[in-house]
C-alpha cells in the first residue's frame, strides 16, 4: 500500500514538472523561437499588414517548438496512463498531424494570408501550443473506461 502510494506521489510530481516544462517553453516562447507572429497577433492585426516573415526560420522555429511540445506532451500521455499502445497513437497521431498543419499553414501565409488572418491564427495556435494534449486526455480517460 505504501508503495503504491509513494508510486502515485512520485507520478504526480512527474506529470506536474512536464506541465511546468510545456508552461516554460511558453512563457520563454520570445527568447527560444523566431516567430514574427508572436507580436502581430497580440494587437489589433485585422488592421495591420502581415509582418515581413523569413519562411526557412518560421518553419524550422515552428517545428522545434512543435516538437518539443509533442515529446512532453508524449511523456505525459505515457507516465499518465501507462499504455505504450495510447503512447504510440499519440505519436503517429502528433506526426500526421504536424505534416497536416504545416501545410495548410504555408498555404494559408503564401497564398490566402491578407484575406484569412484568422485561420492563420488557429493554424498557427495548435502548431505553437499542447493545445493536442488537452484533447487526448479526455479520449484517453474516456477509451480507458470503456475498457
Amino acid at each position: 500500500m505504501l508503495e503504491n502510494l509513494l508510486n502515485n506521489k512520485i507520478r504526480v510530481l512527474v506529470l506536474f514538472l512536464l506541465v511546468l516544462v510545456l508552461a516554460s517553453i511558453r512563457i520563454f516562447e520570445e527568447s527560444l523561437f523566431y516567430d514574427p507572429f508572436l507580436y502581430y497577433f497580440k494587437n489589433d492585426f485585422n488592421n495591420f499588414p502581415l509582418p515581413i516573415v523569413e519562411n526557412l526560420n518560421l518553419f524550422l522555429s515552428l517545428f522545434f517548438r512543435y516538437l518539443l511540445n509533442s515529446v512532453v506532451s508524449i511523456i505525459f500521455i505515457q507516465i499518465a496512463f501507462k499504455d505504450f499502445n495510447f503512447t504510440q497513437f499519440a505519436a503517429i497521431l502528433y506526426g500526421l498531424l504536424f505534416i497536416i498543419l504545416i501545410i495548410a499553414f504555408y498555404v494559408v501565409l503564401e497564398f490566402y494570408a491578407d484575406e484569412n488572418k484568422m485561420e492563420l491564427f488557429y493554424i498557427r495556435r495548435f502548431l505553437i501550443q499542447p493545445l493536442f494534449l488537452l484533447l487526448f486526455i479526455p479520449g484517453y480517460l474516456i477509451q480507458k473506461r470503456k475498457n
